[in-house]
């Protein structure tokens, strides 16, 4: 695909919400806030925070209207992070692995080969892990509401050769998120990373700065990066996902019940959302197959074994400090 093929669909692709989500004018309610969000336009997080926004438009009885900007139409997540803290826009949705270059503890979940189901997930998420990391949230000026969005686990694709085990990423280039954590673990794998923000991904993997990238499979389908890829290892390495994040004087200065009600929606919605991976998970595979990426399963414990062999959980275990580290242990078991 051209690239002005390309970037002419994403624009008529991201334009169609910018109607559909708008139905009143900002001058009608009390409080006209933005929400945006990294992810395209039909995956499931874009599609039901939109629902959650129009449910909180009506239950508010129209004071609160929240507009919808996916697919990082205000910026890259590092920006749009900027922009959040500055009350420039009022809520978002990030991957804890990025917001860990404010938050240091929010990439936690994100330990290589830490969890092994969502079994584990959810429970630790929604439980003692996910409030520890909150509380730290709170300490930079933010409130991250109590659920999690699901991105799902990651998969590594390649565009040159097929990653059959973890010395086949000896040199790889591969693109990570600006994240410590991810730039860490690769180079652990002794790969050649390269941190780059979503928005920038398909155009570096078409211009062969890169070789390859890891993503759910959710994004790697909506975001077409089948299209520049060959390769799919299922290695689960990291589970990922979304805090919805609100600048903390804008949300206070809503009243307590419009905030319950924003709050309350948005969390229905991540409750939802989360059935939504599930089920496209167990239906990717064949899609992108058919879309001629070439499928690989691996062995989680051999990836495992060369983290621990080159110290990774130990340097990561003195980095997020006892306390933390017990919390994650407590839900996934002994990883050092």
């Amino acid at each position: 695909m051209s690239t002005t093929t390309r970037r002419a669909l994403l624009a008529a692709g991201t334009a169609l919400p910018m109607f559909a989500i708008r139905t009143r004018p900002a001058s009608a309610a009390e409080f006209s806030y933005k929400y945006a969000n990294n992810s395209p336009v039909t995956h499931p997080l874009s599609i039901r925070t939109t629902e959650a926004a129009a449910r909180i438009r009506e239950k508010t009885g129209g004071r609160v209207d929240i507009q919808v900007f996916p697919n990082n139409q205000l910026g890259s997540d590092t920006d749009m992070l900027s922009q959040l803290r500055s009350g420039a826009i009022e809520f978002f949705t990030l991957s804890g692995l990025i917001l860990s270059t404010l938050v240091p503890v929010a990439s936690i979940n994100g330990v290589g080969f830490a969890f092994k189901d969502y079994g584990q997930v959810w429970p630790a998420m929604d439980g003692a892990l996910g409030a520890h990391v909150r509380a730290e949230i709170a300490k930079r000026g933010l409130y991250a509401f109590a659920k999690q969005y699901d991105n799902g686990y990651r998969q590594i694709t390649s565009s040159t050769k097929p990653i059959k085990g973890p010395e086949d990423l000896n040199g790889f280039k591969i693109r990570v998120p600006p994240s410590p954590l991810w730039t860490s673990m690769f180079k652990a794998f002794g790969a050649a990373p390269a941190s780059i923000n979503f928005s920038e991904t398909y155009s570096a993997l078409q211009t062969r700065i890169v070789d390859g990238q890891e993503n759910p499979l959710a994004i790697i389908d909506a975001a077409k990066l089948y299209e520049v890829q060959k390769y799919l290892t299922v290695t689960n390495h990291m589970w990922d996902g979304f805090w919805f994040l609100a600048n903390r004087k804008a949300f206070e200065a809503m009243p307590a019940d419009l905030r319950g009600i924003v709050e309350g929606e948005f969390n229905a919605s991540a409750i939802t959302q989360r059935e939504d991976i599930f089920k496209l998970n167990t239906s990717l595979r064949s899609a992108l197959e058919g879309k001629g990426l070439q499928f690989l399963d691996s062995d989680a414990s051999l990836f495992r074994a060369a983290l621990k062999k080159a110290g990774f959980y130990a340097e990561w275990k003195e980095k997020f400090g006892a306390e933390a580290w017990k919390t994650l242990e407590d839900a996934v078991g002994g990883l050092s």
